[in-house]
């Protein structure tokens, strides 16, 4: 897999001078059918989150309020994005290596993924990773 199959995705956003509004479709704004959301919030000042890779996993990450990094490496190259817009999303393809870090206080990151939970699709060693990328 290649990190530039990982990118940044702009989202719906109808501007409207009471608030704008945000809306996302299965297959048409995200490149896969939805099957779950669930959101990281409350994270404390320095920590990480992530730190794993999926098997068959689509993934689209949205910094809903707040900012925060997201690493993503595919054994070969890193790259960093900094997400901070409820209108862009970071999708990122199966087996790509993924950390969050750096988040902003009260910031809420939304996951959409393509499948529902299954931690037998999870890689969260990342010496296992680079092992089932050389296979």
């Amino acid at each position: 897999m290649s990190v530039e199959q990982c990118q940044i995705i702009e989202l719906p956003k109808i501007n409207d001078h009471r608030g704008n509004l945000t809306f996302i479709e299965n297959n048409k704004h995200i490149p896969f059918e939805l099957k779950r959301v669930y959101y990281l919030y409350d994270v404390p000042g320095g920590a990480e989150r992530a730190g794993h890779a999926h098997k068959a996993l689509h993934q689209v990450l949205v910094a809903m309020s707040g900012s925060f990094d997201v690493v993503i490496d595919n054994g070969y190259e890193r790259t960093k994005y900094h997400l901070n817009r409820a209108y862009y999303g970071l999708y990122i393809s199966p087996m790509v290596w993924r950390e969050i870090e750096n988040f902003s206080s009260g910031s809420v990151c939304m996951a959409l993924a393509s499948h529902f939970y299954d931690e037998s699709d999870y890689y969260r060693n990342y010496e296992d990773f680079i092992k089932a990328i050389g296979e």
